[in-house]
């Protein structure tokens, strides 16, 4: 018989060896101040030998680790450039109306400033990229069995990221993006455009614009939006501040100045524990405070909207020259909070 005191004594001196193991790769391969996050990694990693992971589960998780890892590296340098990821049909001809909308769209957002990420193929993928130049694009391209290659702009640049999976490809699409630019395409721009309209919904990323553009006189977007509102907004699916989530145009020049309108004043935004915390370029005045504090009451969870001059503690500092706008937010009204932000951007 074994003794149950021993057997734990083991376990326990297994758990403190695997412990000093995983500290010591820490300590041998990586530095910085993120060792707790690649601890539990390690950790994750252990775990899936010991729960008898097959082999085609290893190759899902190492594809997409590997993918994302690299994606990263990529985007890494251009961090501090805001960028918009566009969405549309691979088989829109060069000539087409939605092609030449979609191309001068992207020159005049990267007249702006702005860098573009397209999917990297042929169509408004291309057109994405031949407006804003192969110097201020991204490329995140699939491998599929049919239609999917680089475009002869974006080839073998190298901000070209090529994905195996779907999945990982929109993270790094939407992860990246400061806007959203969808033009006319099939099942992936719609599967895309939910997604992207899904997670701003749900709160489960950032508050991001979203475009939806149209050729001139088009009447792609405006059937859409026609489905939108019959069938999920009658019948209760969505609520109607749900519809300020979307943009809709058949005009670049618009596509462009809605952009751009979403950060005349608004910078960025993030949880603070409890506090959502919009940054501003620039303070509100205690006239349009107040008047947020009236109209916007039904969004917050207690309490007010207060301003601060510069960081919360827990910010780690970021942003200093920017001021705050902080509130207890109820986490469930993206709709009302988009209509926050463009109430802040609109004022004087």
């Amino acid at each position: 018989m074994h003794d149950p005191t021993s057997l734990e004594i083991s376990r326990e001196q297994w758990r403190r060896n695997r412990a000093d193991a995983i500290r010591d790769l820490i300590d041998q391969y990586a530095s910085g101040d993120h060792g707790d996050l690649l601890s539990q990694m390690f950790v994750t990693i252990c775990r899936l030998a010991a729960d008898g992971a097959d082999r085609g589960e290893l190759k899902i998780l190492n594809t997409a680790l590997r993918e994302l890892r690299y994606a990263f590296k990529v985007f890494r340098p251009y961090a501090g450039i805001r960028k918009v990821s566009m969405f549309g049909s691979a088989r829109t001809p060069e000539d087409h109306p939605q092609y030449l909308q979609a191309k001068q769209f992207a020159e005049l957002i990267q007249a702006r400033g702005w860098m573009i990420i397209t999917g990297a193929g042929d169509g408004i993928m291309r057109a994405g990229n031949h407006g804003a130049t192969r110097d201020a694009s991204f490329g995140v391209s699939i491998s599929l069995p049919f239609e999917q290659s680089a475009n002869t702009i974006i080839a073998d640049d190298p901000k070209l990221v090529n994905f195996r999976y779907f999945f990982t490809r929109k993270l790094v699409f939407l992860k990246e993006a400061n806007a959203i630019v969808l033009f006319p395409g099939g099942f992936g721009t719609q599967d895309e455009g939910f997604e992207s309209l899904t997670l701003v919904q749900t709160l489960k990323t950032s508050p991001t614009p979203i475009v939806l553009c149209d050729e001139p006189g088009g009447t792609y977007w405006q059937h859409w939006q026609e489905y939108i509102r019959a069938e999920l907004l009658s019948a209760g699916m969505i609520g109607t501040d749900d519809l300020n989530l979307f943009f809709l145009t058949d005009r670049a020049e618009d596509a462009v100045a809605e952009i751009l309108k979403f950060y005349k004043r608004y910078h960025s935004s993030r949880y603070v524990g409890d506090q959502f915390v919009i940054r501003m370029e620039r303070p509100l005045s205690l006239e349009t405070l107040a008047e947020i504090n009236d109209t916007f009451a039904d969004i917050l969870k207690e309490g007010t909207y207060e301003q601060a001059p510069g960081p919360l503690e827990g910010e780690d500092g970021e942003l200093p020259e920017k001021a705050r706008l902080i509130f207890a937010f109820n986490r469930q009204d993206a709709g009302r909070l988009r209509c926050l932000i463009n109430r802040i951007n609109e004022a004087p």
